[in-house]
């Protein structure tokens, strides 16, 4: 009977699973042993699911579906939870609409979630073209994460101390803080300073959209928009962080594009830009020349060019937002109305599709404004080109 049981053992002696994982990198490196020099046991791809077996500390030892078994770091595996979420999220960025092709001088990688300490499961080669289709600032370290193996510890149950019979002395009063304590606990650097210190560090990110259609975080620093040269030497400093084509104009054998651009000043901004710009193509001048400025916005992705001409989501000085919607006629730029609009909301993984589809017909459905609200909206328009106000 004992041999019978055993022959019957499928297991041939493999260690017992103790929780599931997925590989996170686009290519994950399995070694013999804990020990960054050992021996290479194998390789597995992203989204390959893989068998715990033993953890030590921050490394774990995993079994892949064709039987390797080796060891690696715990922050390059992703939870059941983690790879559901980063796929929903990748189905939901393929609704976003781009804000403009960006390329990259060098191998760019590109991240599951805004973290440095995130794994990278897509490179993008030098030269390869992709869509931005969002932005995001993030604190530089590393989200919380929930264990991908939870610990069976027995709980121990605290023994309750025996009082003594005799009770203890009372304690004496605590001595009162000197008069001047508000004084002695100042500091001698200035307030800016404090600020500063107590300030964290964050990182500028950008949801980028490759070729095939998977989706990623990457560094905005290693982002080029690829405008055209005769345009994007007008940024003055600014960087790009959106363009599109309105039209075509012909100039005898030349076809020539006017654009609307979004720029912001500094990096590090809660929102996508502040200053938006239509560049015109002159048959006079042979130039492009500006059609229309607006600077000190603050706007959220996404910048649509839709009839009549196109529109931006801008936060006013209360906090609401709404969609300012331009008519774009020749090279003529003229607002046609407002309508309500919401932020992209990068921030929100558990919106679905369905409901992105419905906030987009929403907008579109929106009623114009009034002509009294145009005209009042042409005039400050005028008014703060003319005198700044």
């Amino acid at each position: 009977m004992e041999l019978l049981v055993a022959g019957c053992n499928s297991s041939g002696g493999r260690s017992p699973s103790i929780g599931q994982a997925y590989v996170g990198p686009m290519m994950l490196v399995l070694r013999q042993d804990i020990s960054s020099r050992s021996a290479v046991i194998g390789t597995v791809h992203h989204g390959q699911r893989l068998e715990i077996l033993q953890q030590r500390r921050r490394l774990i030892r995993v079994r892949s579906a064709d039987g390797k078994e080796g060891w690696t770091d715990e922050r390059l595996l992703l939870s059941t939870d983690e790879i559901a979420r980063l796929r929903h999220f990748n189905e939901r960025a393929r609704t976003f609409p781009s804000q403009g092709v960006a390329t990259t001088y060098d191998a760019l990688n590109i991240h599951t979630e805004p973290s440095r300490f995130s794994p990278s499961f897509i490179q993008v080669k030098p030269g390869e073209k992709f869509d931005v289709i969002g932005h995001l600032v993030a604190p530089r370290k590393p989200a919380p994460r929930k264990p991908l193996v939870v610990s069976s510890k027995p709980v121990r149950i605290k023994k309750e101390e025996k009082k003594p019979k005799i009770p203890p002395p009372p304690s004496p009063p605590a001595p009162k803080p000197p008069q001047d304590w508000l004084e002695m606990s100042k500091t001698n650097l200035p307030e800016d300073d404090d600020k500063q210190a107590e300030a964290e560090p964050t990182d500028d990110w950008s949801l980028v959209r490759t070729s095939a259609g998977q989706s990623g975080w990457v560094l905005t620093r290693r982002v080029f928009m690829a405008i055209p040269d005769d345009v994007a030497q007008y940024a003055e400093g600014r960087r790009i962080t959106s363009y599109t084509a309105l039209n075509d104009i012909r100039d005898g054998d030349q076809v020539k594009h006017n654009w609307l651009w979004t720029t912001v000043e500094q990096s590090l901004e809660p929102y996508d830009f502040d200053s938006y710009r239509v560049f015109v193509w002159s048959l006079r001048r042979h130039r492009y020349e500006t059609g229309y400025i607006q600077r000190r916005v603050k706007g959220y992705f996404p910048v649509l060019a839709e009839a009549p001409g196109f529109s931006v989501c801008l936060e006013n000085k209360g906090g609401q937002f709404a969609r300012r919607v331009y008519s774009f006629t020749g090279n003529l730029v003229r607002p046609a109305g407002v309508k309500p609009c919401q932020p992209q909301g990068l921030e929100q993984p558990s919106q679905t599709n369905r409901q992105l589809l419905t906030q987009a017909q929403a907008e579109q459905n929106a009623p114009a404004a009034s002509l009294y609200a145009r005209v009042t909206n042409r005039l400050r328009t005028w008014r703060k080109r003319w005198f700044n106000r």
